[in-house]
């Protein structure tokens, strides 16, 4: 990422398309200049900060546009620079000509994620609230809305500055023991600096352990649908969504491809995907659905099997699920005995064995939507273990949790160096790697590689 911190940058803030309003955005040392040179209403040079002025946007004599022109006066804004934003009406043609206006009065266009790159230089923000900001603007459900808020406002920052402010206190010491090596003296105390690093790697694992739930509620979590044809595949994904979105028919071999739609269930969004019959493909366009089914629960966090109860025996379904189990045996899985209003007395332990218990069966009938609550209740089971503590920090950037990795692995090291007596030295170096790796969640290693990665993936404007 190539940017000049300390020149004006301008973007436009808002999405492209036909509204109410867009808004224009700058932020640098000039910023208040340039608005002021064209918006024909108050001398901004003047006014206070965090206020609002209605007026015009003029380009000589021509107008351009009726807009509010809000001011932030750094060091107190959103980049601790001179923020100016412009609410424009909002015509993609207005908003264009508005920025082609403040780029031909001195400022540039922005970046990817400019904005929010200089907040993070000038201290408003550490580096995982940052990308939080990312998250936010990207958030599709409850969970990861509330997930992203949480992180925005330091909740897994601060703990990680805390538990390396405390492992580089004892850092410390290491490394003036080997600035007095010669005088064979011990100023870390031994007893206490394992205590720590176990109770700093009990942290850690925690934290690397709320990925799982915490990626699901960022990203949502991929749910393929699969089984037989005319199983009740489709019937089971509209039952899902309380809507006919997939067409459903006695035909074998009616779902020829994908469909994918994305469930709300206790603020989590579950992708649904119905796939097509697991069969031996009759044609060429069916093999192709089969395919991509294959590939789709190869790709899944969670498979429904789903089969018809009145008409499978149970070494039928075993067998069903042990294919499925060499391709998903990373998965969660349940198995969908669908139909039930055809065979009411039946119960779910006939279908067990090897391969399913009976507690992971579960009874519907999806065209009558007998026991989908029942379903929706096991989904959010398999990705939330009992009640989530408010208090719990999650993490769900895939970079922390990489980081977090490394900082368990350097802190096992330390704890190896222990019970193998090695020197302080070694020790040190291995503290070092730790202290690192805790550094670059929060921002406080940084290489321009890293920076330019991740605001590379913000949205022009923020």
């Amino acid at each position: 990422m190539q940017t000049i911190l300390g020149d004006t940058i301008a973007a436009i803030s808002t999405a492209s398309g036909q509204a109410a309003i867009a808004m224009v955005r700058l932020s640098g040392p000039d910023a208040i200049r340039i608005v002021d040179a064209v918006f024909d209403s108050r001398d901004l040079s003047t006014v206070e900060s965090h206020s609002l002025h209605f007026g015009l946007i003029r380009e000589g004599e021509r107008l351009v546009d009726e807009v509010v022109v809000g001011i932030f006066r750094g060091p107190n804004s959103y980049t601790g620079e001179d923020i100016i934003e412009i609410s424009c009406h909002g015509s993609d043609f207005i908003a264009q000509k508005v920025l082609s206006i403040m780029l031909d009065g001195g400022a540039r266009l922005a970046e990817r994620g400019e904005f929010t790159l200089r907040a993070f230089v000038s201290g408003k923000m550490d580096l995982s609230q940052a990308e939080s900001v990312a998250d936010l603007i990207a958030a599709h459900s409850d969970a990861s809305h509330q997930l992203a808020m949480k992180q925005l406002r330091g909740g897994v920052s601060n703990q990680i500055k805390e538990l390396r402010k405390e492992l580089i206190d004892f850092a410390s010491l290491l490394e003036l023991e080997l600035d007095f090596a010669e005088e064979d003296v011990e100023f870390a105390n031994r007893d206490d600096l394992k205590a720590l690093v176990r109770r700093v790697r009990e942290v850690v694992r925690k934290l690397i352990e709320s990925f799982a739930l915490g990626n699901a509620m960022k990203h949502g979590v991929v749910t393929v649908i699969a089984g037989r044809p005319n199983a009740g595949k489709s019937t089971l994904l509209n039952a899902l969504l309380e809507d006919e979105r997939a067409i459903v028919s006695e035909i074998p071999g009616t779902t020829r491809d994908t469909i994918e739609e994305v469930l709300h269930i206790g603020g989590i969004a579950f992708r649904l995907v119905d796939t097509a019959g697991l069969r031996e493909a009759q044609g060429q366009i069916e093999a192709l659905g089969v395919e991509r089914a294959m590939q789709k629960i190869e790709e899944s966090a969670i498979v429904l099997y789903v089969f018809d109860a009145s008409d499978l025996t149970a070494d039928e379904v075993n067998r069903d699920i042990s294919k499925l189990l060499d391709t998903v045996a990373h998965q969660r899985f349940l198995a969908i005995a669908n139909k039930m209003d055809r065979n009411p007395y039946a119960k779910t332990k006939e279908w067990a064995g090897e391969f399913i218990s009976e507690e992971n069966i579960i009874p519907v009938s999806a065209m009558n939507a007998m026991n989908i609550e029942l379903l929706k209740e096991r989904l959010t089971g398999l990705i939330i273990d009992g009640e989530i503590d408010p208090n719990a920090q999650i993490i769900s950037n895939s970079r922390h949790h990489q980081a977090l990795k490394k900082v368990d692995e350097s802190l096992q090291a330390v704890e190896d160096g222990f019970e193998q007596g090695v020197t302080s030295d070694f020790i040190a170096m291995d503290m070092r790697q730790a202290l690192h790796w805790l550094g670059e969640i929060t921002g406080e290693i940084t290489t321009d590689d890293l920076l330019g990665n991740i605001f590379s993936r913000f949205c022009i404007g923020k």
